[in-house]
């Protein structure tokens, strides 16, 4: 049964993603599957970590008792690039399973029966055959940079597949998981380190160009290949799943592969990209790489056939998508 005005909590709304969902719900998302209002203002709810602390059980079970929504997206975590995951990871997995593991409990002991949890394209082994399918989850080793964030992911797509199996037929729960590649654009973290990389050499050239810097120089060799997804796609495309009818959803994926790729279909190199931001952005100074960084994993690319075949896809361009992320640069660092 589709309510026709659902109480929807976005959990992690101050977020890059949580942000672009809320903005979709409220039909200010742009050109796309998603342009016209979900749900009115009044029916979205939201909380700053200040007034709900998601790692916190008793305040989320609280909060859920009391707000009783009837559907959830699961947008708030612990991110950050190479250098944030090898500094915190403690910190990363900690963080992460504890607010996945209490707002999906939490959720099922309220009553919701429709939740859609975000997770990550780092989910997959570091030499996944590329373009990497969803069934390609838990078929080797993963990438030592990121692996305590990714196995906190891959226990976010497990709890909402394990309650689904237990709880669905007898509570009618339905929680599905969507696993976007890299994503960027408006409300991105561009702290000077703990950032990931498009916001990263976003600040790093434009302190180039203001300083006239000869050359900027890039972590890594500039040849691992990935893919970039702009993040109001993202949230049109959790927006797109979210509502799919519960036959259609499980037509395309099975109770222990319930997860669905978001991407956007093409990939670049660091060096590619890091041309592309330049450009953007203005500088014309020498670019140079450090071998002597890590790279990651050497290719990152997202097989989406399965979201296509669901009807949807990507709307925004690479280049159209990192000026929009630069003007938000721009905004927030002026603010």
């Amino acid at each position: 049964m589709t309510l026709q005005n659902p109480k929807i909590y976005v959990a992690g709304h101050r977020g890059m993603v949580g942000s672009a969902i809320v903005r979709t719900l409220q039909g200010e998302g742009g050109s796309g599957a998603c342009a016209s209002p979900v749900a009115s203002v009044a029916s979205i709810i939201t909380r700053t970590h200040a007034e709900l602390d998601l790692t916190d059980q008793a305040a989320v079970r609280a909060f859920f008792e009391t707000e009783k929504p009837d559907q959830v997206y699961l947008a708030a975590a612990k991110v950050g690039g190479i250098h944030a995951n090898n500094t915190y990871p403690a910190e990363f997995i900690y963080q992460n399973l504890m607010m996945q593991a209490n707002v999906i409990d939490a959720a099922f002991r309220s009553g919701v029966q429709k939740l859609l949890f975000l997770g990550s394209s780092c989910i997959y082994p570091k030499l996944a055959p590329q373009p990497m399918a969803e069934d390609a989850l838990l078929t080797g080793p993963l990438e030592a940079t990121n692996e305590p964030y990714a196995i906190a992911k891959i226990a976010g797509i497990k709890l909402c597949e394990s309650y689904n199996r237990q709880y669905g037929a007898s509570h009618g729960i339905d929680y599905r998981s969507v696993m976007p590649t890299n994503l960027y654009g408006p409300g991105d973290n561009y702290h000077p380190e703990n950032s990931h990389v498009i916001p990263a050499l976003i600040r790093r050239f434009h302190e180039a160009k203001i300083s006239r810097a000869p050359k900027v120089t890039i972590w890594g060799t500039g040849s691992p290949r990935r893919e970039f997804l702009f993040v109001q796609d993202m949230a049109s495309a959790s927006v797109h799943v979210m509502n799919l009818p519960k036959e259609i959803y499980q037509q395309h994926t099975s109770p222990m592969q319930s997860h669905i790729n978001v991407g956007y279909g093409e990939d670049v190199t660091i060096a590619e990209l890091a041309q592309t931001v330049g450009k953007v952005v203005g500088y014309e100074g020498q670019i140079d790489f450090d071998p002597g960084k890590p790279d990651g994993a050497p290719r990152k690319l997202m097989n989406s056939q399965r979201l296509h075949a669901l009807g949807w896809q990507a709307q925004v361009g690479l280049q159209a998508g990192l000026a929009a992320a630069y003007q938000d640069f721009l905004g927030s660092s002026s603010s």
